[in-house]
């Protein structure tokens, strides 16, 4: 009988294996690996019984291995003969034609390496995986063959033959069962766009099945955020044209009814806790439209406040009743006694170089304490926004023989924390602008930020260092040491240049999320110089080098949801400065600063990116036994209140034009932010905005000799910002309305600015 696979042969029908003994196992065909290795692979060993069983299990062992391309076992007498024919090693892999993806990129995604033995399920496997990084880049017309070139010693190279083909795009999106919300709504919250011709600079016009399903959950929120609680998305299906070139996308939808709520409430079991004590920790009332995000905040707000309160073990559920005959939701915030239980300990990993004390200071629980989900979150929250990692996941697994404790384990995923940034642009104020910057945000690390930058403009030259510790001597204290340098030209506006260098040292601390205090300490040299001839006679007489030695402080309260593109949401902030603890100036400064934000659209039912935003200024310096000098004062004009050049509202020099600058200032603006109805791609948004302010005379100039008028200067505008592939720009053009005859006016502004 014979037992073969593969090519294997047969011994002759006459062998009887009746009652055979295994005397010898004999290996042929070996080459890299030794016989006594391919034997312990083998079910039977000389000297036992001839088994067909056990001689089946053995060729299926040593294929199992991956070793051999071809197996056969055969008897010859007493004899087990084992032929085999090893599997070639791999000795390099190579991708050709591949023009869209990297090399680096594909050899991460294939599993066989050099060295590694070659098998055609492995090559099959890799295939595979080639394709799905193609497909994911929007490319499902690739082909990808693989081949191999023989080598001696039974070596290959491994060559990957790729035809990238055309990019596959995204031809059309249809809806159907859409509404409420029309196609061209629904196209704006999906990340998967139709091909577009200015689209040329983003991916999001090519198929990416990821990218479909992400867009399920997208549309899901975005109806569920504007009161449709029964929101389906029953199916999103994409056709491949024959070509392969192209996509249509079908994404079907059963909206239902869009519900608002009737009584909002909160109920608890926990003893000694009122609702009416929770009352504040509710984002909604009864009469709003139902709001699936504003549940989760409410119930996370309940949480914490319970939890300040110290009940350390709660749960908050959202209970919700629906009354789909009249589209009302009772929505009930049931509060109870949750499961008792601890933490065990915090389980890092994924921190290749990032020490574990920099996550561990964001966590707001720590060994021993109560588990709360609200502060997890949070915790989590907190880890993300350290910019120092590109996922952060963050859960936990009961301990098995302790039922009461609970192990928290963080996977993080580390990002490049170091930046090389280059600018270039352009600003009404300062002409022409050029910016090299480097950056690092996490040194060794420990989470520190080290940064240096160097900014040039045809009116400002101006260099940084800075360092920062955001946990100075391990506690929650950030403390920081800047050195500068500063050249600036106003000729135009004061006819001088100056110059600053000086250091500053800085601390700060947050009392909550919301509330935080800085205190900076600096010491500076500055410079009046190159005063021109026929200047101002009271910017003549400052002329020359003053050490300014001053210590400050400021406190803000921020409640925005960004700091960049703000929404919702205010900041205040107050600050006063003193100097005079030595240096040559002696002056006390204050100055207010509030901003307020509020999106129209939950009220009126408008697109969303319609806010109006409100911002003001107040300043005020006064002199401590002397008058403040030119570089301390305040200018009204340009950035403050636009429609007039930089300080060109400001009091000025009779005699000479030059803007002399005032000791108070209150400045404001009321701006409404709005789309332009355009696809989100292009970037363009418009404002319409009102300046207004007002600012008061210098110390030391007769009124006689100036151009001041304490009356309010306004001016009205409009604008379009625009993400540009070269930056951010800003086109704003602006009418004062309110003027004084010797006020220089700008009509047009324009700032751009790059990174890349």
């Amino acid at each position: 009988m014979a037992w073969a696979q593969q090519g294997g042969t047969a011994p002759s029908p006459a062998v009887s294996t009746s009652g055979a003994v295994i005397a010898r196992i004999l290996v042929e065909g070996a080459q890299r690996i030794e016989p006594d290795t391919i034997r312990t692979y083998l079910k039977v060993r000389e000297g036992d019984p001839f088994d067909r069983a056990r001689i089946d299990a053995s060729l299926k062992a040593l294929f199992a291995t991956g070793l051999f391309a071809d197996v056969a076992l055969r008897l010859e007498g007493s004899d087990l003969v084992v032929q085999l024919v090893e599997n070639p090693i791999v000795n390099r892999v190579v991708f050709e034609g591949n023009k869209r993806i990297d090399d680096e990129i594909l050899g991460q995604e294939v599993s066989l390496r050099p060295r590694m033995v070659y098998t055609r399920a492995r090559v099959q496997d890799d295939t595979e995986r080639v394709l799905d990084v193609y497909r994911r880049s929007g490319r499902y017309a690739v082909t990808v063959d693989p081949k191999i070139i023989e080598l001696p010693q039974n070596r290959v190279d491994l060559v990957f033959e790729i035809d990238e083909g055309p990019t596959t795009y995204v031809r059309r999106i249809t809806f159907m069962g859409n509404k409420v919300f029309s196609d061209s709504d629904l196209r704006g919250i999906i990340a998967t766009k139709e091909e577009r011709w200015y689209r040329i600079l983003s991916a999001g016009d090519t198929f990416d099945p990821d990218r479909l399903t992400f867009d399920r959950e997208l549309l899901r929120r975005y109806y569920l955020t504007n009161g449709y609680a029964d929101i389906e998305v029953r199916s999103a299906v994409a056709e491949l044209t024959p070509d392969r070139e192209s996509f249509f996308i079908t994404i079907t939808l059963d909206e239902g009814q869009r519900y608002r709520l009737g009584t909002v409430e909160i109920t608890t079991t926990l003893e000694d806790l009122t609702p009416d004590r929770l009352s504040d920790a509710l984002e909604m009332e009864g009469g709003d439209w139902y709001d699936a995000d504003r549940v989760e905040e409410t119930v996370q707000n309940i949480t914490e406040m319970v939890g300040a309160l110290g009940y350390a073990f709660v749960e908050v559920r959202p209970v919700v009743d629906r009354d789909r005959e009249n589209g009302i939701i009772d929505l009930t915030f049931d509060v109870r006694e949750g499961p008792r239980v601890f933490v065990d300990r915090i389980d890092i990993e994924g921190n290749v170089r990032t020490l574990d004390e920099v996550i561990r200071r964001e966590f707001l629980l720590v060994e021993g304490d109560a588990f709360n989900a609200a502060k997890l979150r949070r915790s989590r929250q907190r880890i993300q926004n350290l910019g120092f990692f590109e996922s952060v996941e963050v859960t936990n697994e009961p301990v098995v023989d302790k039922p009461d404790r609970t192990v928290v384990r963080v996977a993080v995923e580390e990002q490049s924390t170091g930046e090389l940034s280059f600018g270039i642009g352009f600003s009404s104020d300062l002409g022409a602008m050029a910016e090299v910057a480097v950056r690092e945000r996490n040194l060794l690390g420990r989470g520190q930020d080290l940064s240096a930058r160097l900014s040039w403009s045809q009116e400002r030259t101006e260099i940084d260092l800075s360092f920062t510790e955001p946990y100075f001597l391990d506690r929650p204290i950030a403390a920081g040491l800047d050195l500068f340098a500063t050249e600036e030209d106003v000729s135009d506006e004061s006819s001088f240049e100056s110059r600053q260098q000086g250091a500053a040292i800085r601390f700060g601390y947050r009392y909550s999320d919301r509330l935080r205090h800085d205190f900076n300490y600096s010491l500076q040299r500055q410079e009046i110089r190159d005063v021109s001839s026929d200047a101002s006679l009271f910017i003549k007489e400052q002329e020359g080098v003053e050490v300014v030695s001053m210590v400050g402080h400021r406190l803000t309260y921020d409640t925005r949801d960004s700091s960049l593109v703000p929404t919702e949401g205010f900041q205040i902030s107050l600050g006063n400065d003193v100097a005079g603890v030595g240096g040559d100036a002696r002056f006390l400064r204050s100055d207010l600063r509030g901003a307020a934000y509020y999106p129209l659209g939950d009220e009126l039912n408008w697109d969303p990116e319609w806010v109006i935003g409100v911002k003001g200024h107040a300043g005020y310096i006064v002199g401590l036994g002397e008058d403040v000098g030119i570089r301390q004062r305040f200018f009204l004009g340009g950035s403050n209140v636009r429609g007039f050049e930089s300080a060109g509202a400001s009091a000025e020099d009779v005699a000479t034009g030059d803007a002399l600058g005032g000791n108070w200032i209150a400045d404001g603006s009321l701006e409404l932010r709005m789309p332009l109805g355009l696809p989100d791609e292009l970037g363009l948004s418009g404002k319409v905005f009102a300046d207004m302010g007002v600012a008061g005379p210098p110390d030391g100039v007769p009124d006689a000799d100036m151009n001041y008028d304490a009356s309010l200067r306004a001016s009205l505008g409009a604008g379009v910002l625009w993400k540009s592939p070269l930056g951010p720009m800003t086109i704003e053009v602006a009418v004062p309305v309110l003027k004084e005859s010797y006020d220089e006016e700008e009509f047009f502004i324009l700032n751009v600015g790059s990174t890349f």
